[in-house]
């Protein structure tokens, strides 16, 4: 079994479900508010350990109950949480929108994610054990730097998601493999809007990188080829939140396993439809057995 290493984010997520999403200074009705585990960094763990990989997550919770319940819930899914400290104070949560067309808009209170400032010798040792490494822009960039370096050191491949909101330093995108981004994201590295510019410059950056494109599937390209379309298979959107972080941790699991990456790529965008037509963050991730399911081409 192939080994992934999380370094990222642990928050609850409060997800308020409304028709459609307040402009500002409005108040709208909404129908449910449903409180579930999430974090970009956990729910790539959760999507990777489902899709069949062993994962271990470093990171940090805070200690109030939502850092209790945090923790049980990555020890209930399979996930490695040795290194998952708890610090004092409360742990990060987001506070999502979806509308009727399952689109989100977060507001994302760090918490104890902000603590994550450098690594222990047992977050160095750990991604050292890693097939890859998963980061993700959303906690402290001196750590995530420090990570991908280590990785780098250590002949891990390194994986990482960035922020919508500024683009990660230059010594982080140096130490990069393989950069996943949704639009919004590789537009703010890459300084460009367009999808196949954007993706084009974003190789000047790194050596690999996706660009996801919701429904219309994902762009791939690699330094000396062009730009390949694959299509994402057909889904009923309920609810987006988890869907960009499980096609990361169902992509990391398939490449591990060698898959080519045209293959990989399918699989994982065959998760993410399944993710998108559930709620719930992390625990919107499919196991191994739907994804191969909904995706018998390309099934182990």
């Amino acid at each position: 079994m192939t080994h992934i290493v999380v370094f990222g984010s642990v928050h609850m997520e409060l997800v308020a479900q409304a028709d459609r999403a307040p402009a500002r200074g409005q108040s709208v009705p909404g129908r449910e508010l449903p409180v579930v585990p999430g974090g970009r960094g956990a729910c790539q763990a959760v999507a990777a350990v489902r899709a069949g990989a062993a994962v271990s997550l470093a990171g940090a919770v805070g200690s109030d109950a939502y850092g209790g319940r945090l923790r049980a819930g990555l020890v209930a899914e399979g996930v490695d949480v040795e290194l998952l400290r708890t610090v004092e104070g409360p742990s990060g949560t987001a506070h999502i929108t979806v509308d009727g067309a399952g689109s989100p808009a977060v507001v994302v209170v760090p918490g104890a994610n902000a603590s994550l400032t450098a690594l222990t010798p047992g977050d160095e040792a750990l991604i050292g054990t890693g097939d890859a490494v998963l980061l993700q822009a959303d906690i402290p960039l001196p750590a995530v730097t420090a990570a991908a370096l280590t990785a780098r050191e250590r002949g891990v491949r390194t994986v990482l998601t960035p922020a919508a909101v500024g683009p990660p330093p230059g010594e982080l995108l140096a130490a990069t493999d393989l950069l996943v981004a949704d639009e919004d994201q590789a537009a703010e590295v890459s300084g460009r809007t367009e999808p196949y510019r954007s993706v084009r410059a974003l190789l000047e950056l790194v050596p690999e990188a996706v660009v996801t494109l919701g429904a219309a599937g994902c762009l791939w390209a690699v330094r000396g080829g062009e730009p390949m379309v694959v299509p994402a298979p057909e889904a009923t959107a309920v609810d987006a939140a988890g869907a960009g972080d499980t096609f990361t941790g169902a992509l990391a699991a398939a490449l591990c396993e060698g898959r080519p990456m045209a293959r990989a790529l399918e699989w994982a965008s065959a998760a993410a439809a399944l993710a998108v037509s559930r709620p719930g963050g992390a625990a919107s991730a499919p196991y191994r057995a739907e994804i191969d399911a909904a995706c018998p081409a390309v099934a182990s």
